[in-house]
């Protein structure tokens, strides 16, 4: 394992593991101090949401995962993913030329292509939020994503028409994330936090279809997010946890 630090994270980088959320997660429950990061080369056994699996061929995108201790409420979790995701923005900006929007839940899409995908997973003991390890997959090279999902998916390269340096991104990743994560335990920094999600959002302004865990699904314009980022629908409803579908309109707010 080759080991650095960068932006006061501890990061380790491998060729190949089965996944680095696992991997840290493991660490977590064993008592492994935060602010440590995991990025491999290739995962063969990269997850998404509800369990999907994500296969990228080796070296053709950024897979990382980090571990965080934050002192924050269980139902606050989600705002370490959203941390996470607006640090990429930024950086993809900043190495790229590129801006992706935010997709809710975890995406990031150029127009309706995803760009990456974010996974958080966390550590509860009783009431308390013992660890959260959040982790990102990235299309960097073309070809990154699995054939299954060229249709649907698009890489940062692809995009800007330059090579980018998977290294110096993950740099500006881990320092925006820092900067985000020190703010975020502040009621200040978190609603900072959420209007920036807000402002960088491909999903407010639209209709949307939101998959629920039991199969319901609802239809409308989604119009907000609240205090934890849950989506709030024009009639009120919210929405924790689902999948989204972009149906028509423009994406984003003004």
């Amino acid at each position: 394992m080759e080991e650095s630090l960068i932006a006061g994270f501890r990061v380790g980088w491998v060729a190949e593991t089965g996944s680095t959320n696992a991997d840290l997660l493991a660490a977590a429950r064993l008592g492994a101090e935060p602010n440590q990061v995991l990025v491999a080369d290739y995962q063969s056994s990269g997850r998404g949401r509800r369990g999907r699996t994500w296969e990228a061929s080796p070296e053709s995108s950024l897979l990382f995962s980090v571990l965080t201790r934050p002192k924050l409420a269980v139902r606050a979790s989600h705002l370490v993913t959203t941390a996470l995701a607006l640090a990429a923005v930024e950086a993809c900006r900043t190495q790229a030329g590129v801006r992706p929007g935010l997709k809710w839940p975890n995406d990031l899409v150029v127009g309706d292509r995803k760009l990456a995908g974010v996974l958080a997973e966390s550590v509860v003991v009783g009431e308390r939020l013992e660890a959260v390890v959040v982790g990102m997959g990235l299309n960097v090279r073309t070809g990154a994503a699995p054939t299954e999902a060229a249709g649907t998916a698009t890489a940062l390269e692809d995009v800007c028409g330059a090579v980018v340096d998977r290294r110096e991104l993950l740099g500006e990743i881990l320092t925006g994330f820092a900067h985000w994560m020190g703010r975020m335990e502040r009621a200040s920094g978190q609603a900072a936090l959420l209007a920036a999600a807000r402002h960088e959002s491909a999903t407010l302004g639209r209709q949307v279809s939101v998959e629920l865990g039991d199969g319901t699904v609802l239809e409308g314009l989604a119009q907000d997010l609240d205090e934890r980022g849950a989506l709030l629908l024009e009639d009120g409803r919210s929405v924790v946890v689902g999948d989204v579908v972009h149906l028509r309109g423009q994406s984003g707010l003004p």
